[in-house]
């Protein structure tokens, strides 16, 4: 997977607008807001596991190291995944003075790691904090959470708005399509921009992730239509977390966004923008290095398209997944992909 071999240069510079994004990979988002800097689910390790030995790995480097991000104001934590809540990261970050933004209970975790009680903010759902200018507000989500086999539910997951003196944007986290987006965008947005989470999805997990054309769905549920503030893609490109081919999850952001005429930012891993710039990276950067889905991209597009617009055309989808190649074996690649766990 390629990375912008400039993004320490480009961050340098502050932003023309007053917003950047920086998408470092999988959830992980440098957002440059009104002279402030948050930085979202930060992992910068080589695998999201509880072993330096096994577990998803990278499929491209960090964009730059973490000590050459430069000063954040604010680390925010959708929940405590290992693909986001990521320990070396946040013990490399303990020694700043960042302030942390977390769902309840995933405070004790970074009590745990270093972080000073008096830099946490442990938020409900619901609830807002104010640091800096910033109002940073935790957002219901779909999902659960969890970092051992027992997997005992005790602490929550959110989505997050972020809002300053003139731009606000909103990061999904991890989650499920549900009606709750329409909730959150008439109290909160529209926003300047979106990310949303369209990777890592399943036919076995419909409930906990989202697929692109839900993620586009929710898109639109929180700016109330497309003409509001592009959304950004994130959790895929960066861990292999399902089934599907990796570069899939960018092709059906690219066809949802095109079948309702809605903004979307397409950047390489690391490459900033600014969503109100003309030059917003749009181009399937992918094609190059991804293997061509069975049946041609064409016809990819088209069918997947048709699933943002009812729930009923999701046997459209399903079918344009189950194309067959050549051989007559179903699926979208020439290769059976490797089966891994979901984050």
């Amino acid at each position: 997977v390629p990375v912008h071999s400039t993004t320490l240069a480009d961050i340098a510079r502050p932003p023309a607008t007053g917003l950047r994004l920086t998408w470092m990979g999988h959830s992980s988002v440098l957002a440059e807001i009104d002279g402030r800097r948050v930085l979202y689910d930060p992992v910068w390790g080589e695998r999201c596991s509880p072993f330096s030995f096994a577990g998803p790995k990278r499929l491209h480097p960090v964009p730059l190291p973490l000590a050459a991000l430069g000063p954040v104001d604010v680390v925010v934590i959708s929940h405590d995944h290992y693909d986001h809540l990521d320990m070396p990261t946040i013990k490399a970050l303990a020694g700043t003075d960042t302030l942390f933004a977390v769902p309840l209970g995933v405070g004790a975790h970074l009590e745990h790691w270093g972080v000073s009680a008096g830099r946490l903010r442990e938020l409900d759902w619901h609830e807002t904090t104010e640091t800096g200018g910033l109002r940073l507000t935790a957002t219901p989500a779909r999902h659960f959470c969890g970092r051992g086999l027992r997997n005992t539910q005790h602490t929550l997951w959110a989505s997050w708005v972020v809002a300053g003196e003139e731009h606000r944007i909103y990061h999904s986290g991890d989650t499920g399509y549900f009606d709750g987006f329409k909730e959150i965008g008439a109290e909160h947005g529209p926003f300047d921009a979106t990310m949303i989470q369209i990777g890592a999805y399943s036919d076995f997990w419909p409930d906990i992730h989202m697929t692109p054309e839900e993620g586009m769905r929710a898109h639109l549920d929180l700016q109330g239509g497309p003409e509001s503030g592009p959304m950004l893609p994130i959790h895929w490109a960066t861990f292999n977390l399902a089934t599907h081919p990796w570069a899939d999850p960018g092709e059906g952001a690219l066809a949802a966004a095109r079948a309702v005429g809605a903004g979307v930012a397409l950047p390489r891993p690391g490459e900033p923008f600014e969503p109100a710039a003309e030059n917003v990276p749009s181009e399937p950067w992918w094609r190059g290095v991804a293997l061509a889905p069975a049946g041609g991209r064409a016809v990819a597009q088209a069918l997947t398209g048709a699933g943002i617009k009812t729930a009923s055309d999701a046997a459209a989808v399903a079918q344009a997944d189950t194309v067959s190649d050549d051989s007559g074996r179903a699926g979208r690649g020439s290769e059976d992909p490797e089966a891994l766990p979901a984050g």
